[in-house]
């Protein structure tokens, strides 16, 4: 694996020189196929690749204000890589991983798009989890596709030849995200825990920050639109005071809490949750929280953790018993350099797979055109099972009702002899309700 410069902070004003200069430059086909032309025929050998390599770029978050919470679906994509290339990688040519650290910032990952966009010309971007993804319009401009990336912002929403990892129907024209700026979600979590544990209020917890904020605005609604009972509770991105929200939480007498945050913050709203004897039918968490420290991260919310609830587009990464989640489990075991597990390692897995297998399509002729084309075809994509089905469109107009499924699981302490671990709740295809979409601004 080769690695760039990431975000550094030294060269912050003469980074944005470089970038004026930089933007809108689009990267030639030719200059990509004169990098990395494939041996002749596209014939593939037996066991590792050995060909001329396919450049991918992985940009992460990977030191941002939440620590290292963004670097779990880059962990996933270079070990589906290490693996790829060990049984012969694409048509015999090995796949090379370029990373860049973006630090969290715009303008460290502007910094990273040039350095892997222009210099180093790089045929597509994966598995792309930024905290501030500003360098999105310069990867759309320059044509490159980014496959598999997660949708912490409205760029997935906004741009063409970006591809979220959880789909998108919206028009991505460039303009402003959405529909006229508007972006829209379905209420099939909600609806799922008011059929499955007759829930009938919830709270919503948020830091005071943009991403999060929209988020909690976007949870919010939902469950008002399900019938919910909502309590609102939005602290200081800096210095949160979680124990003025527990105490809140107590009096109100809520079924549900949703939030909108990190893990460090998650432990200590969940520590303040138990010291403040406030009992929940579930503390539902994001997919960034499902990990495999929980019992350490929640190790003195004895009682929240037990309650801890995640939902998703994604099979559980604990549920061994597929073989896609084996084979995931497997290649992490193999070629990963961290013991930890999580839900975007196997999201990351997955945006690596789908463009290994849109590159796959292309046979000896490998061009972007021919990546994007399997990207936008009409059958469904689910990654042999690790995502529900997903696919991307153009809609002029957004759906006013959607057939849409939940992937679920709880944490038991109990699970795995004891360790402890995530239990998938039904089966995610199966979970499924035809529910409203319903707008909010990003």
């Amino acid at each position: 694996m080769r690695r760039c410069g990431g975000a550094a902070r030294a060269v912050a004003i003469l980074g944005v020189l470089l970038l004026t200069a930089a933007c809108g430059s689009r990267v030639p086909e030719s200059e990509f196929a004169e990098r990395s032309a494939g041996p002749p025929g596209g014939a593939a050998p037996s066991g590792a690749a050995s060909g001329e390599p396919v450049r991918v770029g992985l940009i992460a978050s990977e030191t941002s204000p939440v620590g290292d919470a963004f670097s779990g679906p880059q962990d996933g994509a270079r070990a589906y890589f290490a693996a790829l290339n060990a049984r012969g990688g694409l048509g015999g040519r090995p796949v090379e991983a370029v990373t860049c650290d973006d630090g969290g910032s715009g303008l460290g990952n502007s910094e990273c798009v040039r350095e892997l966009v222009l210099k180093e010309k790089v045929f597509a971007l994966v598995a792309t989890s930024s905290l501030n993804y500003a360098g999105a319009p310069q990867v759309s401009e320059a044509g490159v596709p980014d496959i598999g990336g997660q949708p912490i912002g409205a760029a997935y929403e906004t741009y063409p030849h970006l591809y979220a990892i959880y789909g998108s129907r919206a028009p991505r024209t460039g303009g402003e995200p959405g529909w006229g700026g508007d972006l829209y979600g379905g209420t099939e979590v909600y609806r799922y825990f008011k059929r499955e544990h007759g829930a009938r209020s919830a709270a919503v917890v948020s830091y005071n920050q943009a991403a999060s904020a929209s988020y909690a605005r976007s949870v919010t609604g939902g469950l008002r639109a399900e019938g919910y009972d909502v309590v609102t509770e939005q602290v200081d991105f800096t210095l949160p005071n979680f124990d003025a929200v527990a105490a809140d939480l107590r009096a109100r007498d809520v079924d549900l809490v949703f939030d909108a945050i990190d893990t460090g913050g998650n432990a200590k709203l969940c520590q303040a949750l138990d010291e403040a004897g406030v009992e929940l039918t579930a503390k539902v968490t994001n997919v960034q929280n499902w990990n495999s420290t929980v019992r350490e991260d929640f190790a003195d919310a004895g009682r929240c953790r037990n309650s801890l609830w995640v939902t998703g587009s994604s099979r559980n990464y604990a549920d061994t018993g597929h073989p896609a989640v084996r084979a995931f489990r497997d290649g992490m075991d193999r070629y990963a350099d961290t013991e930890t597990r999580s839900q975007w390692q196997l999201e990351g897995w997955a945006a690596a797979m789908w463009f290994a297998d849109a590159a796959q399509s292309c046979g000896a002729e490998l061009t972007r055109g021919c990546v994007e084309d399997f990207m936008t075809r009409a059958e469904p994509y689910d990654a042999d099972g690790l995502l529900l089905p997903t696919r991307f469109e153009r809609l002029a107009e957004p759906p006013a009702k959607r057939r849409t499924c939940v992937s679920a699981a709880r944490w038991q302490d109990g699970a795995n002899d004891g360790a402890g671990g995530w239990v998938s709740q039904g089966e995610m295809t199966e979970n499924c309700f035809t529910v409203p979409q319903l707008p909010y601004r990003p």
